[in-house]
């Protein structure tokens, strides 16, 4: 049975008067890839933002950990949310370019260690970096620099580096984004992969990809949950219909859900 990971209980960001998100209610389960849809302005990454401290808010986030129970985020400083297990990607990963993908990993592994530690060559790398290197399918990039990558595969190693810094809620923010087929096809898998004991929570707005690799779908509309289901409970949604589509249709099918205004954020 899935165990939800991160509670958000109405939760409101403000700007000057306006609601980016307006008392939003989000549980993220382990054993599940939810994915957060809705057209531009939806208050998607703003959400997010909120989760990981970069954005104020009203309500409540509360992140289920093995060694303290319940802890409530509200309040704590960026990074002290990232030690709670709380990962993020951007739209472009961030990664250390001049470094090669087995240091970047061994960085991003290596709390507690000093800086000079950190960017020392090593002849033994830890298990869960030689680990995590196969699970993200780089282990033959291993000494190849980040900046030579291709573009799917920096987007890889940008979630392999949470994975070793041990993110147990994975936010990501449109993951495939300039990615060909094949590349999204194993984003896909890993991203299935690696929820099977953690949250993992995607921003995107491709309707393929969503349908294709969806635990459970949330929709933001205007800053608010609109709907929140399986692919076929919200594809056939009438108010997702309406605010997809220009128009309610209860009937249409399910791989007819695309944005209205075709957004792309």
């Amino acid at each position: 049975m899935s165990q939800a990971a991160l509670t958000c209980a109405n939760i409101e960001v403000d700007f000057d008067g306006f609601k980016a998100v307006n008392g939003v209610d989000l549980t993220l389960d382990r054993g599940e890839v939810h994915f957060l849809i809705g057209p531009n302005g939806a208050g998607k990454t703003t959400l997010v933002d909120a989760i990981t401290g970069l954005a104020r808010y009203t309500g409540s986030v509360v992140k289920d950990t093995a060694e303290k129970g319940a802890v409530e985020l509200r309040g704590k400083k960026v990074h002290h949310i990232a030690r709670h297990g709380i990962g993020r990607t951007f739209q472009t990963a961030t990664v250390f370019e001049n470094l090669t993908v087995a240091q970047n990993l061994d960085i991003a592994a290596g709390s507690g260690r000093s800086p000079w530690a950190l960017l020392r060559r090593r002849k033994h790398l830890p298990d869960t970096v030689v680990n995590v290197m196969e699970q993200i399918g780089l282990t033959g990039q291993a000494a190849t620099p980040a900046g030579i990558l291709a573009h799917g595969q920096k987007q890889w190693l940008e979630i392999g580096m949470l994975l070793v810094g041990d993110a147990d809620v994975l936010l990501l923010d449109e993951p495939i984004a300039g990615m060909g087929h094949d590349e999204r096809e194993t984003t896909g898998r890993l991203l299935h992969d690696i929820a099977t004991d953690r949250a993992v929570a995607v921003v995107e707005h491709d309707m393929d990809f969503m349908r294709a690799f969806a635990s459970r779908v949330t929709v933001l509309h205007a800053g608010a949950v609109l709907a929140t289901g399986s692919v076929d409970e919200v594809s056939n949604h009438p108010r997702v219909q309406e605010v997809y589509l220009g128009t309610a249709h209860p009937t249409a099918p399910s791989n007819d859900m695309e944005p209205a205004d075709a957004a792309t954020a």
